[in-house]
């Protein structure tokens, strides 16, 4: 019996229900699982802190550029001194000359010096408004002086694919920042004896940019630079850091760049100039567009209806209208890497043109400009125009880093940053020339030229989300590019699994 009842034992259900019991805590994969899941997380985000301190650095110091570009169109309300053309002009005057300038030594120097000298130019800058707030001559230099700051294209090799997004749209937010400062304070700021408003600038400026300059301290020099030069090792050290040893992708992430480096280094100057034609010409039209979302016309129209409606200019609608623009671009650095670039982008140009071209319809009468209901439209409609304009202008940063080769990379970002400020003089100069029914003609061609974009770039335009910058440059040279969200031939998933 008892032999019976031992033989039979292990066949009976009860034995079963334990096998089966037994089964799910038997796997012993499940704990290393999230052991390790909970030891790389903190690991992980300090190495993506380590990629965005270039973006960060750019940040602070753009943000006095926001302030020094809102200063230039039209928010200078409580300025010590005459804003003349030429005062008003300055700033992109400066812009040009540190584009043309970067542009022809970037290509052989390493790229964290110019962030360093594009920092003590802005503080330097920022003294001389502290320093001398009533003095013209003075303070139309510092605005030069100011202006001449590198524009970017660094964090866009320091960043990884999945957050390259981010990273080159830190100057855009940096911008945004700086305009909603200058523009909430230039309304709201009581100028008396103890303290200038042109003090107060300068002051935000020190600070701003003594915090650049700090990030920049921080921020790890491009393996690329390295690698063409032909010191790999150092390069290697680099793109460690950006990564961290601990990531298992460091040497498939530094083979695609040492490919990426190697396909540029195997062709002339002249062919990465021919192949980099049809780019330029998207990105110079995209990133004159930019410059129609935030101009001296739209701030003088929004002063006008603001005065006419409330009576005074610190009120909430101008306040509220300084804001938006920021809100929108920290969305659309938000979705940058989520939800792609070129969705958001199209959907906030599409609201800007139909935003433009309502505005234009309330201008249509010459009297309109005198009536309370008109006017009380047309900044409500700028307001919502700031707000979509934040979401369009990230993405003209991030694909300024990805559209070309590394040769002629730039060139071309320096001749389309210096296209974007000749667009802001020819506004400034325009709107000095203006005649009565100027804002309608402006507002009706202005919207018409935003709507034909939409289709145009709807059609051109790539999405980059995601690719590596090889693949993200080939996409750019193609003619068309209509899909918003196209497969991704290079995706590694293994990279989004470790």
């Amino acid at each position: 019996m008892t032999i019976a009842f031992v033989t039979a034992g292990p066949d009976t259900s009860p034995t079963r229900d334990y096998a089966e019991g037994y089964k799910p805590n038997s796997p012993s994969p499940e704990p290393p699982i999230q052991i390790n899941s909970s030891v790389s997380n903190p690991a992980s985000v300090r190495q993506i802190n380590k990629q965005l301190n270039v973006a960060c650095s750019v940040f602070f110091l753009y943000v006095y550029g926001g302030m020094d570009f809102a200063h230039s169109a039209g928010w200078n309300q409580t300025l010590n001194t005459t804003a003349t053309q030429v005062f008003k002009c300055s700033w992109f005057i400066g812009v040009l000359a540190g584009a043309a300038l970067a542009s022809l030594t970037m290509t052989f120097l390493p790229k964290l010096p110019f962030y360093v000298l594009g920092g003590l130019m802005q503080l330097t800058g920022s003294i001389i408004f502290t320093c001398k707030p009533f003095d013209y001559g003075c303070l139309l230099a510092a605005r030069y002086v100011a202006g001449a700051v590198p524009f970017l294209i660094h964090s866009a090799e320091v960043a990884t694919d999945n957050q390259r997004g981010v990273s080159g749209s830190m100057e855009q937010c940096g911008l945004a920042l700086g305009i909603a400062i200058q523009v909430i304070y230039d309304t709201q700021w009581v100028d008396d004896k103890e303290a200038s408003v042109n003090q107060v600038h300068g002051i935000i400026g020190i600070v701003f940019s003594i915090i650049g300059l700090g990030m920049t301290a921080l921020s790890i020099e491009s393996p690329i630079y390295y690698l063409r030069i032909k010191q790999k090792e150092k390069a290697r050290k680099c793109h460690e850091k950006l990564l961290g040893s601990f990531n298992h992708s460091v040497d498939q992430e530094f083979e695609e760049i040492q490919l990426y480096v190697a396909e540029s280094q195997k062709r002339t100057f002249c062919q990465e100039l021919w192949i980099s034609v049809v780019p330029f010409i998207k990105l110079l039209l995209y990133r004159g567009f930019v410059a129609f979302s935030f101009s001296l016309p739209l701030s003088a129209s929004l002063i006008k209806s603001a005065l006419l409606t409330e009576g005074f200019i610190s009120c909430w609608p101008v306040t509220l209208w300084g804001l938006v623009r920021l809100l929108g671009a920290l969305v659309a650095q938000g979705s940058m890497d989520k939800l792609g670039r070129k969705l958001i982008s199209l959907v906030g140009l599409l609201c800007m043109a139909i935003l433009m071209l309502c505005m234009a319809a309330s201008y249509a009468n010459p009297a309109n400009a005198l009536m309370t209901y008109y006017m009380y439209q047309v900044w409500r409609l700028g307001v919502a125009f700031q707000a979509f304009a934040g979401l369009f202008v990230c993405s003209s940063s991030v694909y300024l880093g990805e559209a070309f080769p590394i040769k002629v990379k730039p060139f071309f970002v320096g001749y389309i940053i210096g296209f974007e400020q000749t667009i802001h003089i020819i506004n400034i100069v325009g709107y000095n020339k203006g005649y009565e029914n100027f804002f309608y003609h402006y507002y009706l061609s202005v919207g018409i030229i935003l709507l034909v974009g939409v289709v145009f770039f709807g059609i051109v335009i790539p999405e980059t989300r995601k690719t590596t910058l090889r693949e993200a440059t080939k996409r750019f040279q193609r003619l068309q590019n209509i899909r918003l969200n196209p497969c991704n031939k290079y995706k590694q998933i293994n990279l989004q699994l470790i």
